[in-house]
């Protein structure tokens, strides 16, 4: 209230000096004594109107900071009404003043009741910031979006406006709100001198790919960058949410998901001691959480990431808080601790689900990923035998089918050593399960599609031939959960994932599922393009799921079990051997000599990956 009589006051006081001086600017006039006080019951009933006016039109209630177009055209408005009131009166009273000096006043007190307001803000911003830190933004987008968002920035203590940005060289060189436009090739420039610390993108109309585009492109600036949402988003109406067709599962997998239709497993675990290898990674986390609804007895978790293993410990405790969870951080090559765990956690059952999965990361690093997979696999198969577990159950991949990387080659391995045991193992019960890419997991397409979609692409696939076999996080954990209760020894189970899935396919319709369109030779115009980046090294255009044609069916149809050849004792022993001696003395080709030698069809599998 007081502050709106101060306003108020300064107003009204505008009236007479802006009299005063479009009288000595008009020069007709001599401003004597006399003439003051002929002129005087003027300059009253102007500041009464006056008065009236702002109170009426609410200008005294106007933050200085809020004060923009509107508040100027109100200013302007109630000036020239003064000055037409001024006219009128001094034709009715018959003072001495010309009436072409009442044009000059309406323009003098519209300058000036807009002047001391944009004077007093300006000032008491510098005396709030004075010693504070303030956010300074270049506005990317001149248009009406940039123009409001620098009014609204204005009325915060915190941010200043500093210039525009726009790629349009008409408006360049400008000046539009009271802020200069420069143009787009001057942002690293502008950053540098004028200390910016955030571009913001006021360009709502494009489309969230081309705002994409354009953040990327100023990502080597040392500042944030933030794009502005149409209001149409803000309010959730037409936005990105509007736009946005989720893309079900059953289309990404091309056939229907298989968890409602797989049986239940709890008899298998209920009360049982479990432990579950890799416990904190995409598929041992989800194998945790679905034997929480078995009712075990214990759960260890054995993982070699303290971060993973802490988020899963938490998560089961957080998901039932009465269940015995067991944390332990280590690494399954450490045979010492894994004989220590199943002793004193008296195991039944273990879940091998701890492995170097990614195929170019473990091809770059051969010997680390045929060590954890081979002989981790190993370590922990025959601790559980020598402790007498129950069942052992092997997590495997569709890459170890006819391998074309180390990754694939060091699963088959781990496969042929759970094999090999089985056929010496009366006590404990193994097995293994083979499945395809799982959706959602880390380093899979799916979450690596979804990044370059929300960056505005490119969308990049390796081959536009390549195809993959799918399952959800949660069929392949319910798999590996069946598979334990179907064992009978040595088995390869697979489940039956319909016909494999074309990545190109894959990609276009979680773009077109997003809301946007391809970019290619047929769609110039289009959001997003799917580039092609050529076949890593070892990988292939098709995975398979069996080596052997041969299957026999299980208590499931969408289950099945592979009869596949596998080493004997002493060629398991002999390839165990020539590999420990390669990793021990870090020979690589000695390594991949021991894969070619050992995995059936490795080298055939190379030669046509290299010959296609």
């Amino acid at each position: 209230m007081q502050k709106s009589l101060i306003f108020l006051a300064l107003d009204v006081a505008v009236v007479p000096v802006a009299l005063l001086l479009a009288l000595l600017l008009h020069g007709t006039t001599a401003l004597t004594p006399a003439t003051l006080w002929a002129i005087s019951p003027l300059v009253l009933s102007l500041m009464l109107i006056a008065a009236f006016l702002f109170r009426q039109l609410g200008l005294s209630k106007y933050k200085l900071n809020s004060y923009e177009t509107r508040g100027v055209m109100t200013t302007a408005m109630v000036a020239i009404l003064l000055g037409a009131f001024g006219a009128a009166i001094n034709s009715v009273i018959g003072t001495p003043v010309a009436y072409s000096v009442f044009i000059i006043f309406s323009a003098l007190a519209a300058i000036m009741g807009v002047a001391w307001r944009l004077a007093l803000r300006r000032f008491l911003l510098s005396v709030y910031r004075r010693g504070k830190r303030h956010v300074r933004v270049l506005v990317y987008g001149a248009g009406q979006t940039g123009q409001q968002l620098a009014a609204a920035l204005r009325t915060d203590d915190a941010v200043e406006p500093i210039a525009f940005i726009d790629d349009n060289p008409k408006l360049q060189s400008m000046m539009i709100s009271g802020l200069p436009v420069y143009a787009k090739s001057q942002i690293k420039e502008l950053v540098t001198s004028k200390q910016i610390d955030r571009v913001v993108l006021a360009m709502p109309s494009l489309s969230q790919p081309e705002q994409a585009r354009i953040a990327m492109s100023l990502r080597e600036l040392d500042c944030e960058v933030h794009a502005l949402p149409s209001f149409a988003e803000l309010v959730g109406r037409g936005g990105i949410g509007a736009r946005v067709k989720p893309v079900s599962l059953d289309t990404l997998l091309g056939r229907n998901k298989l968890e409602n239709e797989l049986p239940g497993v709890s008899h298998a675990y209920s009360g049982r001691r479990i432990l579950v290898t890799g416990a904190g990674g995409s598929i041992g986390s989800e194998l945790c959480r679905q034997l929480i609804s078995c009712q075990p007895a214990c759960v260890v978790l054995l993982d070699h990431s303290e971060l993973a293993l802490y988020q899963i410990d938490k998560d089961l405790r957080d998901l039932r808080d009465d269940l015995h969870v067991v944390p332990v951080l280590g690494s399954v090559c450490d045979a010492a601790l894994v004989a220590d765990v199943l002793a004193d956690n008296q195991v039944d059952v273990v879940l091998h689900a701890a492995a170097y999965k990614h195929v170019p990361m473990v091809e770059m690093n051969p010997l680390g990923g045929l060590d954890n997979n081979v002989f981790g696999t190993r370590v922990v198969a025959e601790a559980s035998r020598d402790a007498g577990v129950e069942r052992f159950i092997l997590v495997s991949s569709d890459k170890a089918v006819r391998p074309t990387n180390v990754m694939g080659a060091s699963k088959r391995l781990a496969e042929l050593v759970v094999q090999d045991l089985a056929t010496r193992s009366s006590g404990t019960r193994f097995s293994m399960v083979r499945f395809g890419n799982v959706l959602g997991s880390s380093g899979s397409v799916i979450p690596r599609f979804e990044e370059q979609i929300a960056r505005g692409g490119p969308v990049t696939l390796t081959h536009g031939s390549v195809t993959r076999y799918f399952m959800t996080i949660s069929e392949a954990a319910r798999l590996v959960l069946l598979a334990g209760s179907f064992a009978r020894g040595g088995d390869v189970f697979v489940l039956d994932m319909g016909e494999p899935v074309p990545i190109r396919k894959l990609a276009r319709q979680m773009i077109e599922g997003a809301g946007y369109s391809v970019k290619d030779a047929n769609h110039p115009d289009g959001d997003i393009e799917i580039k092609i980046t050529g076949l890593r090294p070892g990988e292939k255009l098709h995975e398979e799921l069996l080596i052997s044609p041969d299957m026999l069916t299980t208590p499931h149809t969408k289950i099945l079990r592979a009869q596949e050849s596998y080493l004997s004792e002493i060629e398991m022993a002999n390839a165990l051997r020539e590999l420990r001696k390669a990793l021990d003395t870090r020979d690589v080709p000695a390594a991949r000599a021991v894969i070619a030698r050992w995995v059936e069809q490795f080298n055939e599998a190379n030669r046509a990956a290299e010959e296609a």
